[in-house]
């Protein structure tokens, strides 16, 4: 038996080629396809889905989310910008309902490896930095994945870095703070999605980068999550929780 699936943000580049991908997969009915304009709760309980992936707006993702619950769908969440209350929130939500979903920063298995990869040298070189670069229709900066990355970093130092007394000429040109790791932020055409984590310590720097040069490689992400997400009984942040 197939499993029922919606896709919201259907009009979008990551929507529609989720839509296909799904479309073309033997373990997924593709029920419906979403817009900003749809009725997305009453949708879900029109047509019996099972799973909604969302990959809209930062401006819409929690209520959307919290729509996805309520109305008895597992939520896939691909689109960033969820507060840490905003995610509590969901969580206790789906705990009370024993609905399991996830919320994926990067769909990529190489950022998941990329971040893993991270959080292990933080262990040893706590002085780091974050550079991700996103094409220009990007809505929100820092990204998830920056964030996610950082998360992971600030739960595997072992030291405190000594305070520094830096100078701006410019505001911001160190980059926003988030978990005392600076993260710069670009959006410039050409790039679809590109992360650099720099550590530095005495005579080295090491550079772990990651770079997305075709939406192609989210889907093996995508189609991870749909399989699994069923099997969850509470609500999830990041893929590396289904990559155990």
């Amino acid at each position: 038996m197939t499993i029922r699936v919606i896709v919201n943000g259907v009009h979008g580049k990551m929507g529609s080629l989720a839509k296909a991908t799904l479309e073309n997969h033997a373990e997924f009915e593709l029920v419906a396809g979403l817009g900003r304009n749809d009725n997305l709760r009453q949708v879900i309980l029109d047509t019996a889905a099972e799973i909604v992936v969302d990959l809209t707006r930062a401006d819409c993702v929690f209520e959307n989310t919290l729509a996805i619950i309520e109305a008895g769908a597992h939520p896939v969440i691909g689109t960033s910008g969820l507060s840490d209350n905003q995610i509590q929130r969901l969580t206790e939500q789906s705990t009370a309902q024993k609905l399991g979903g996830i919320i994926v920063p990067n769909f990529s298995i190489g950022a998941i490896l990329m971040m893993r990869f991270a959080a292990e040298a933080a262990a040893y070189m706590p002085d780091v930095t974050i550079i991700e670069a996103h094409h220009p229709a990007k809505y929100d900066a820092p990204s998830g994945t920056a964030i996610k990355t950082a998360d992971l970093i600030a739960s595997k130092r072992r030291a405190t870095l000594p305070s520094q007394n830096y100078h701006e000429s410019f505001s911001g040109v160190l980059g926003g703070h988030y978990q005392d790791i600076p993260i710069h932020s670009l959006r410039i055409p050409g790039v679809l999605a590109r992360q650099e984590v720099i550590f530095g310590s005495l005579g080295e720097t090491l550079t772990l980068t990651h770079n997305s040069i075709d939406r192609a490689c989210f889907m093996p992400g995508v189609i991870l999550c749909c399989q699994k997400v069923k099997q969850l009984d509470t609500l999830y942040y990041g893929l590396e929780h289904l990559l155990q």
